[in-house]
């Protein structure tokens, strides 16, 4: 999402307002915008229309909406209304806005200029259509929505919400005894949701507008250099939620939020000795506060773990929960201790087809929106990850060992036992000798973390055909087979199962040698085809098997020193592709782009491997594109050379808040100990 919007964030929450702090609803890549605008809970828009006029006009942006800190507390603007140097403004507006989870507050200041009381009138057209997010992509897919009805009541004095608007007489023009704003509604099948907007003083009239908005209009009469306030808020009610806790003000919802962040960094103590470092995993870990969703544990606990990213993955993704929980162990156990459980209490138990669902695959996808619900995305839960199985059992080896918390390792024992038993049975290390994934004509092309089409190529840019087995999910395997067999030696004191797994940890280890390296190149394949034949496009995934381990030291030397030739760093980080090939192109979103998470694991594995002057050069080089952002990283940059413009040139449609690059830092302060 581009500096177009700002971005305020709350748990499932987020809202994405323009300049003026408007929503206009014709955002979204399909409308040719840089990503949707509006209130969105739980994956349906709550708000689809946020507009203010002055004296029936757009005010003009005196002051815009900080784009600078997203997910900050509040947003602030300065209005005025249109005019010229002969014609000073009457009066200025002053906006602030914030988002708590399931709710989006204003307050409206407006100050007259004049040394004479002035009358202005201002008004706010407000909707909510309640479109799916999957509506706003841009895939080009339509969505048949049978039955569905969409309704507008206003809001009467006890807030029932009942009665009928009819024109601007909807209000009694006194501010006392018209109605407190409007509700939205919509209803297909058993499936509902609802929006409240309400404001104080209540507006004079509710008008309709022609469509399905409304306005709300007010009179204000304002003392010489006086001043009017107007507090607005909007609740949603998600289908199946209760109401939100809305608070008084935008100062109030800021104040949660700092009292939120405050304790999610209590007790994590940051290095000094290299402050441009420290402040990006200050900032990552503020990003990390304001990105936890709610998730359950196996026996119905209420759990927090981190939501993917914003605007088009505020929900829980296995492999970047496990990442981002993996990449904070050492600062935010707890981020583990939490996403352990919820990924445990989805794991799957039966084989569903359209879910790509095996027993013991972690999940990839939960999605709680209307397309999801009625079978029209398959993302409700949704198992089309490769990549996400292993992980499970790497993150519970590594939290077991970090922190020397056994009960959880004893608590998860079945799901454990169950993930590996999906790595060698229905994952292929058993039957192919490599987890193994198909293409999913209803999901997911790709199913390791380049999951893009055509991620997965030759260097001429040719796509693997048939099963995949990608080169970076057989290091995650290997690092959980050799995990697993620790927890199963040191926890569960089954000294049989340990020995199995590591026998099948060092057969993975000699296959993989054997099959993906290319010795023209003194380079691994980026992965398998079908037929067993290389993909031989070099690629940054080689950097997790350094992570992984599982490359000899020879090997992972040479590997580690060659991803930081030229082709592939471009001085804000490591290519996804080395540059080149034809594959190659700086724009693509896993074919010639820079991530942050992706260059943390780099950094981590070339640290494994000794190389630790060429992980500090990782670390420099993200940490400097960091400082550039106000020490944030986005989820992904796009792979120009850092000597062709003077700061990162950004993705057009990367998330600005992900957690994965939010806990790089975190990783590559553990990589380089903040030297």
């Amino acid at each position: 999402m581009s500096d177009r919007y700002r971005l305020l964030v709350r748990g499932r929450t987020f809202a994405a307002v323009g300049a003026g702090g408007d929503i206009s609803g014709v955002g979204g890549v399909r409308g040719g915008g840089a990503g949707p605008d509006g209130l969105f809970v739980r994956d349906a828009r709550h708000l689809s229309r946020w507009q203010l006029t002055v004296d029936g006009a757009v005010p003009e942006v005196l002051a815009p909406v900080d784009t600078s800190a997203a997910g900050a507390g509040a947003a602030r603007c300065v209005l005025v209304p249109r005019g010229g140097r002969q014609e000073p403004p009457a009066c200025t507006v002053l906006r602030e806005q914030a988002v708590v989870e399931g709710a989006f507050v204003e307050s409206l200041r407006v100050v007259s200029n004049r040394p004479v009381p002035t009358r202005v009138h201002i008004a706010l057209t407000v909707d909510a259509d309640f479109t799916d997010q999957f509506e706003l992509r841009a895939d080009h897919r339509t969505y048949a929505k049978p039955g569905a009805v969409r309704s507008r009541r206003p809001i009467d004095g006890d807030g029932s919400g009942s009665g009928s608007v009819s024109g601007s007489g909807a209000g009694d023009g006194d501010g006392g005894g018209g109605p407190r704003g409007v509700a939205f509604g919509y209803r297909r099948g058993d499936w509902s949701a609802r929006t409240t907007v309400t404001a104080d003083p209540r507006p004079d009239a509710v008008e309709e507008t022609g469509g399905g908005a409304r306005r709300l209009v007010w009179t204000l009469e304002l003392a010489p250099h006086g001043s009017a306030e107007v507090a607005l808020s909007a609740a949603a009610y998600p289908h199946g939620a209760a109401g939100p806790d809305v608070p008084e003000s935008p100062a109030e919802a800021e104040r949660q939020l700092a009292a939120l962040q405050d304790a999610f960094v209590s007790g994590v103590t940051l290095p000094t000795r290299w402050p441009a470092l420290a402040d990006a995993c200050a900032r990552g870990l503020a990003d990390l506060a304001v990105l936890q969703v709610p998730a359950k544990g196996p026996d119905g606990e209420e759990l927090s773990v981190p939501g993917a990213g914003v605007p088009w993955f505020l929900t829980m993704l296995g492999r970047d929960a496990l990442l981002t929980s993996l990449f904070a162990l050492p600062y935010v156990p707890r981020l583990a201790a939490a996403t352990l459980p919820a990924l445990a209490a989805t794991q799957a138990s039966e084989t569903v087809v359209g879910a790509v669902a095996q027993p013991g695959k972690i999940v990839h996808e939960v999605r709680q929106g209307e397309l999801a619900h009625f079978g029209q995305v398959p993302f409700g839960r949704y198992y089309g990850s490769v990549d996400a199985t292993p992980l499970f059992l790497v993150l519970l080896g590594a939290y077991t060992e970090q922190t020397g918390d056994r009960a959880l390792a004893r608590r998860l024992e079945p799901a454990a036992r169950a993930a590996v038993g999906w790595m060698l049975d229905h994952g292929g290390l058993t039957s192919r000798g490599y987890l193994v994934y198909r293409a999913d004509e209803g999901g997911l092309a790709n199913q390791n973390w380049k999951d893009s089409p055509g991620a997965i190529c030759s260097a001429d840019g040719t796509r693997a055909s048939g099963p995949v087995m990608a080169a970076g999910a057989q290091g995650y395997a290997y690092d959980a087979l050799c995990r697993t067999a620790w927890l199963a030696r040191t926890v569960w004191g089954d000294t049989v199962y340990a020995e199995l797994l590591a026998q099948a940890a060092g057969d993975l280890r000699n296959r993989f040698q054997r099959d993906f390296w290319m010795p023209k190149q003194g380079f691994p394949a980026l992965a398998l085809d079908g037929e067993g034949r290389q993909v031989d496009a070099l690629a940054s995934d080689a950097g997790h098997l350094l992570w992984s381990g599982l490359l000899d030291k020879e090997c992972g030397e040479a590997v580690g020193r060659r991803l930081l030739e030229p082709d592939f760093f471009s001085g804000w980080g490591v290519r996804t592709v080395a540059a080149g090939q034809p594959a190659f192109h700086p724009l693509s979103y896993h074919r010639g782009s820079v991530w942050p998470h992706d260059n943390a694991l780099i950094a981590l594995g070339l640290a494994r491997y000794g190389l630790h002057d060429e992980a500090r050069t990782v670390a420099r080089a993200l940490v400097s594109a960091a400082t550039t952002a106000d020490g944030r990283l986005p989820e992904v940059l796009a792979g120009y050379d850092k000597g062709a413009y003077p700061v990162p040139v950004p993705y057009p449609h990367a998330c600005v808040l992900e957690s994965r690059s939010a806990a790089a830092p975190l990783a590559l302060l553990t990589a380089v100990g903040g030297a």
